[in-house]
């Protein structure tokens, strides 16, 4: 029997607030903070990139996809961004250029792109609240495995977080969704999230697990998680795998 995200849970313990808030964008101003953050943050790491990344795009409409935006709390500057997508609906972005293994492609699946960040050390913390963002929605949609595409070195900083490799040995694919750049694939269970990381004293283990933080409101993820997201059937492949 599969375990459930929900099993094994150790309740939270503590509250913190944050400077800052995340939230699920629901309006098109949101929307426009977020794609405003997400251009600025890949305009100084992949300019070629962020030159198609200054409007919206059809992936930000996706009825299986949710913008996370995180806003100042002083001024309602935007600091971050995140676009999760689950496979409800339809494959993920990822499989446009990899076929995933058959231990993922029936499962409840999430990828997080479009991960943007302000600069300073303020962006520092924006990040690690927009993955536990990441990790809080998937719970919340029942899902099985977050899988994400990371860029070096990147990547290290997942692995660092207990993410595995979905092909191990086959190192850097190029990804069509960002701009052909070379990503390794990572893949996260979230049925052992918990244990994994509290058995390897984890250092965001009492952050991600044990502490509420009522400034990450995910509450339209709700309906994502009654809903019990189910895989998309994936169609017939023709071409070779990218």
């Amino acid at each position: 029997m599969n375990q459930s995200p929900q099993d094994n849970i150790i309740p939270f313990v503590a509250q913190q607030r944050l400077p800052f808030t995340i939230r699920i964008v629901d309006d098109a101003h949101a929307l426009l903070q977020a794609v405003h953050i997400r251009h600025a943050a890949y305009a100084r790491h992949v300019p070629a990139l962020a030159r198609l990344l200054s409007a919206p795009e059809a992936g930000d409409h996706d009825a299986a996809a949710a913008v996370l935006l995180a806003e100042s709390r002083l001024d309602g500057e935007p600091l971050g961004t995140m676009r999760i997508q689950t496979n409800q609906h339809h494959e993920l972005a990822i499989e446009q250029s990899v076929a995933l293994p058959q231990w993922l492609r029936q499962r409840r699946l999430a990828e997080a792109t479009r991960l943007g960040i302000c600069t300073g050390g303020i962006g520092r913390v924006v990040k690690t609240f927009l993955f536990k963002a990441f990790y809080q929605y998937c719970r919340r949609a029942r899902v099985d495995w977050m899988v994400i595409g990371a860029r070096s070195p990147l990547d290290r900083q997942y692995e660092a977080l207990l993410f595995q490799d979905v092909f191990p040995g086959r190192g850097f694919v190029p990804l069509a969704h960002a701009g052909n750049i070379p990503h390794r694939i990572l893949a996260f269970e979230m049925a052992t999230a918990d244990a994994r990381w509290r058995q390897a004293e984890h250092s965001l283990y009492g952050l991600f697990c044990r502490t509420h933080h009522p400034d990450i409101d995910l509450r339209i993820a709700e309906e994502a998680g009654a809903a019990r997201v189910q895989p998309a059937r994936p169609p017939v492949r023709i071409a070779a795998e990218a």
